[in-house]
């Protein structure tokens, strides 16, 4: 049995994946998660494009029932069981993921090569967790300057770069 707060675990905000759509709200659409887990998930109206020019794609503008879609990880929630997690499907949130840091409100970029980081607390006494993001500055910045973790912030999600010493 998954655990209750298992629903996109492997999901991380900025993450780009691809899904299914399998039905149609007044409010957008869910999908099926094809790659990595196969989770169900929503996109708002409001987070696809309009080739009409409206602030949210209407209706006859949203991808068909059954038509796959390249997606971009907005929010993933689990603090209560069922988890959610929320796509965009917007073609400038595909080039660049940008969401604002849970530290000081701005926008930070949680794309490849971005400034931002996405982290998942957890407590021993029970269920649940949620992922909070942030600039990499913004966390060095709360974090004691003696923590060995200040050292992991700068290097999580660098591991494919060559490092100069």
């Amino acid at each position: 049995m998954a655990h209750p707060d298992s629903a996109g675990i492997a999901l991380i905000p900025g993450q780009t994946v691809r899904a299914e759509v399998i039905d149609h709200q007044p409010w957008g659409i869910f999908v099926r998660i094809v790659d990595p887990e196969g989770v169900i998930a929503s996109v708002d109206a409001s987070a696809m494009d309009s080739p009409s020019g409206s602030f949210i794609a209407l209706p006859e503008e949203r991808p068909s029932v059954g038509t796959e879609v390249t997606a971009v990880v907005q929010e993933v929630r689990r603090w209560t069981p069922p988890g959610h997690v929320r796509l965009s499907l917007r073609a400038k949130d595909l080039e660049e993921f940008r969401w604002r840091c849970d530290l000081c409100m701005t926008p930070t970029t949680l794309s490849l090569g971005g400034d931002g980081v996405a982290m998942d607390v957890k407590s021993a006494e029970a269920p649940g967790s949620h992922t909070i993001v942030a600039h990499r500055a913004c966390l060095l910045d709360v974090l004691h300057p003696e923590s060995l973790e200040r050292a992991r912030v700068t290097a999580v999600g660098y591991s494919h770069r060559s490092r100069t010493h």
